[in-house]
């Protein structure tokens, strides 16, 4: 018996390695077919469910996708509605795999061909020329999945040998609504002790296949499931903002919802999927049928609960916002959570979270350097809470620096492809220039808070000059702020390198016209720190050309 425990359980462990593993070379062969899909997360309900269902169908976990919208809505990406629409299509989405399992696993006798799938992938894997490596990583995933099953299934002991336990089994089945809800709890337990709905989905197949379960005590399991997959996005919640969390519960109340109403009409639903799929489990003794019944009792009640619940997304979403009121207390502090979906994690689309907080990071540079020239170029302001201002300003590019920079550590380097691990280099890189561009800022309105007290002038001749300067550098940062996130083309490095060019020369020019000035008698202080003006806009030109040359490697 003891043998037979850990049989099942190495089983299982091959199972749910096989799935990583194919779900991890999936994510990699196509990350950037996922970033277009997420283009189509709009405020329509319909097109944020077709979204959920696409992308939970590529990645094969509907608690990746719920974990990464739940990341998304803490980091604005999405609305509270677009994620509840998302997460309505992943739960259809994720009876892709129970198809999977219950057609492939059963049906066809994958045992005898996943070891020649798992050479296939291997070779892949092995033969660089090929440049083939993630399919490779996704067909010796595919492999090891069903070789697990299939020990799976060979593990689980026939029933007959065993009436006692049958007996016992039996007893909990004869309690009406009592049995639903019990056998609702234990199909949650058994998702959260496995962390995985798709292998507790695995596992409850089996049970049906070796005749452990019937058909009503298998679907009411499967609706368990469902709740206990919600556990991981509730989980990855905690910490984050008040959006975010309320995604999770969205979640969970729309599977509970689902239970609920499916307690009422659970004998007439079972009939019906019974007509639907060929064969009667109620009259014939082939355990080859139920798979398929159960994967079309996932798939249809998914379809109906998404159907009934997509009318009713704002009363979901009010009903979460009472449950998780806004918090007026919380201190404002920047923070960028990475949440991890623990068994499969999807990089690529995490990326596009950082894209985001980028582009934040260019905004406020770029309105520090607009502030620097309003306070230059009228040097009788008076100054005294700007300087605050500015200083928060460059307080908060440090932070969001540490934050970016620690985020984009967690996305894992072996868990994503070349492009994506090149991508995340190149950020870490551009988060370093835009915090320097920030400190040069500061600094910059530093050196018109010394003027202002030492009631520094500057000749009208010297203003003249250096507005033209300080354009050239305004333009380059608006050039960054349009190509941020893209690819710099041929075309475009060159208009970049123009203006670092034309900001290097006229800084040339300037520092010339201030040592005349100093050479001519004029005031030491005033030219000094002209010339630190000088020195700092033209070294922000130099992090806007690093920027660039980053933007140029980013594929």
């Amino acid at each position: 018996m003891i043998y037979t425990i850990f049989m099942v359980i190495g089983s299982l462990g091959l199972f749910l390695f096989g799935m990583r593993t194919m779900s991890d070379g999936i994510q990699k062969v196509a990350g950037d077919k996922l970033h277009a899909i997420l283009n189509f997360m709009t405020a329509n309900r319909v097109m944020a469910i077709f979204t959920g269902v696409a992308i939970t169908a590529i990645i094969q976990s509907s608690s990746a996708t719920t974990v990464m919208v739940v990341s998304f809505v803490n980091a604005g990406l999405l609305t509270l509605t677009q994620s509840i629409g998302v997460i309505m299509g992943a739960n259809i989405g994720t009876t892709v795999t129970g198809w999977i399992v219950a057609i492939l696993g059963f049906k066809v006798k994958m045992g005898a061909i996943a070891l020649p799938v798992i050479g296939i992938g291997f070779i892949l894997m092995l033969v660089k020329k090929f440049n083939k490596k993630d399919l490779g990583e996704t067909l010796i995933g595919f492999g090891l999945l069903f070789m697990g099953l299939d020990f799976l299934k060979n593990s689980v002991p026939d029933i007959s040998n065993h009436p006692e336990i049958l007996s016992a089994v039996t007893v909990f089945t004869q309690h009406g609504i009592l049995s639903y809800f019990f056998f609702v709890i234990v199909g949650a337990l058994l998702t959260i002790i496995v962390q995985s709905s798709s292998a507790a989905m695995a596992i409850t197949l089996t049970m049906a296949y070796a005749g452990w379960i019937d058909f009503p005590t298998a679907a009411a399991i499967v609706l368990g499931e469902n709740i206990g997959t919600t556990i991981t996005a509730f989980v990855a919640s905690v910490g984050t903002s008040v959006n975010a969390r309320r995604a999770s519960r969205a979640h969970t109340l729309f599977n509970i919802f689902g239970v609920l109403w499916m307690s009422i009409v659970f004998a007439p639903f079972l009939r019906l999927v019974n007509t639907l799929v060929p064969g009667d489990v109620y009259t014939t003794t082939n355990s080859l049928l139920l798979p398929a019944h159960l994967a079309m009792f996932h798939t249809l009640f998914n379809v109906t609960n998404t159907f009934i619940c997509v009318f009713f997304v704002p009363q979901i979403s009010y009903l979460v916002k009472r449950w998780i009121p806004e918090d007026k207390n919380a201190p404002e502090s920047y923070s960028l959570k990475y949440i991890s979906a623990s068994l499969q994690d999807t990089p690529e689309l995490y990326l596009i979270t950082v894209k985001r907080e980028l582009s934040k990071m260019a905004d406020i540079v770029c309105d520090m350097f607009s502030g620097f020239w309003d306070i230059f170029s009228n040097p009788e302001k008076k100054m005294g809470a700007e300087v605050e201002e500015y200083k928060k300003m460059e307080d908060l590019t440090d932070k969001m620096q540490e934050e970016i920079t620690k985020f984009l550590s967690n996305c894992s380097m072996d868990n994503m492809n070349r492009v994506s691990a090149n991508n995340v280099y190149s950020m870490m890189r551009i988060t370093n220039e835009l915090e320097s561009i920030g400190d040069s800022c500061f600094n910059l309105i530093i050196l018109c808070e010394r003027r202002y007290k030492q009631h520094i002038l500057f000749d009208e001749n010297a203003m003249e000059k250096i507005t033209p300067y300080v354009a050239l550098v305004t333009r380059f940062i608006s050039f960054i702020k349009s190509h941020l996130n893209e690819h710099i083309d041929t075309e475009n490095m060159a208009v970049a390198v123009k203006l670092e060019n034309d900001i290097n020369r006229m800084r040339n020019i300037l520092k010339q016209s201030a040592s005349k000035r100093l050479q001519s008698g004029s005031d030491v202080k005033s030219e000094l720190l002209y010339i630190d003006v000088v020195r700092h806009v033209e070294q922000i030109g130099d992090h806007l050309m690093n920027i660039t040359e980053r933007l140029e490697k980013i594929m």
